[in-house]
């Protein structure tokens, strides 16, 4: 169901009002996590049968990007967080209800194949390190990817290649590394983590893969890479359309209180302006290809051409991002270089957000 995912006036103030505390605990205040609780944000993607918001593609990526334009590192959190919880979709039902009625459930955890998976019948005996799962200090269930084995020896898959699954432990059985120390997105809490010989069932083990989704809402349905695409996105946009908002004000301060000479406040305006209007326009055009995508797959009609497109347009969009947000920052004075002004935390967020590997394009 398409809703309109405006924020209210008193969760905006709490955003606003929060952002320096969990910057300055690397991690989220507790007030923080209570309204995100409270909304259901770490539950955008789950069934209302299992007391989610069920919100589809486009209504969903609209509330990322406008919690991302107040506070980028709670919005990180909420889009990998909700993310991870998508995999409701393709675990065991029974498990999922069992374990996603909770108001608090939360997965995270890493995209990473970096462990070991030893088939023992029906379970596995899990052992490895994975790094950046975010929000470490508040999930219930860390999420990885392992190389299955079975005596020992690595297992194939039908095509040849190794055999991959997905797991899901609960997190008292993870030893929690608390190794995030960055510049930027500090409350994400992207800490790395490990397992040492944890034994897990069957039912703990999934793949994402539309095909062998679990449930039949339509989400579960999309393919995963546009959709981790698309929600990593709007969070670049909207931390990007605050950065370029605030550079508006403050080049409106400047000009006002002449500290420009005529010429070089009227070349300033003319290039924020250009940049405004080639947001706005791509704004459109990812947000048209996302509500297409969505549309085409409830009426089953072919998305390869349009997935294709989401993948270059929102890479191009990243670096069109990082490229202007260089451009601007000089022009920011001293007080864009303070560890406290909004114009800096949003500098530091959206350089480290571009460390992520999905949205980064080949320097050839």
């Amino acid at each position: 169901m398409r809703e309109n995912m405006r924020l209210s006036d008193s969760a905006i103030a709490i955003l606003k009002d929060q952002q320096s505390k969990g910057i300055q605990k690397k991690s989220l205040s507790d007030e923080q996590l209570e309204l995100i609780y409270q909304n259901k944000w770490f539950k955008i993607w789950v069934p209302r049968a299992l007391n989610g918001l069920e919100l589809d593609l486009v209504s969903g990526l609209s509330l990322l990007k406008e919690l991302a334009y107040w506070d980028g590192g709670l919005a990180w959190t909420v889009t990998l967080c909700a993310g991870a919880n998508l995999f409701v979709g393709f675990i065991d039902q029974a498990v999922g209800q069992d374990i996603f009625m909770s108001k608090q459930v939360c997965l995270g955890g890493s995209g990473q194949i970096a462990g070991i998976a030893e088939r023992e019948g029906k379970s596995y005996r899990l052992k490895g390190f994975w790094k950046y799962a975010t929000g470490s200090p508040h999930l219930t269930h860390f999420t990885l990817n392992a190389h299955i084995h079975e005596k020992g020896q690595p297992l194939l898959d039908s095509a040849g290649n190794p055999l991959v699954k997905s797991f899901f432990v609960g997190r008292e059985f993870v030893l929690v590394h608390y190794d995030w120390d960055t510049f930027g997105l500090e409350a994400t809490a992207s800490h790395s983590f490990s397992l040492d010989n944890i034994c897990v069932a069957e039912n703990q083990s999934f793949f994402i893969d539309a095909s062998k989704r679990t449930r039949t809402e339509l989400l579960y349905q999309y393919p995963f890479m546009p959709f981790a695409e698309l929600t990593l996105l709007v969070n670049f946009m909207g931390m990007y359309h605050r950065f370029l908002d605030l550079i508006e004000k403050l080049f409106v301060l400047k000009s006002n209180q002449g500290k420009w000479e005529p010429v070089e406040s009227k070349v300033a305006f003319h290039k924020l302006d250009e940049m405004q209007q080639d947001y706005r326009h791509r704004e459109q055009s990812i947000l048209d290809l996302a509500e297409n995508s969505w549309n085409n797959l409830e009426n089953k009609i072919d998305n390869t051409l349009l997935y294709e497109r989401i993948a270059i347009e929102s890479r191009d969009f990243v670096e069109i991002i990082l490229a202007n947000v260089n451009k601007l920052y000089p022009h920011t004075g001293i007080s864009g270089a303070a560890s406290d002004n909004e114009i800096n935390i949003l500098f530091r967020n959206i350089f480290t957000a571009s460390q992520h590997k999905l949205l980064q394009k080949s320097l050839s």
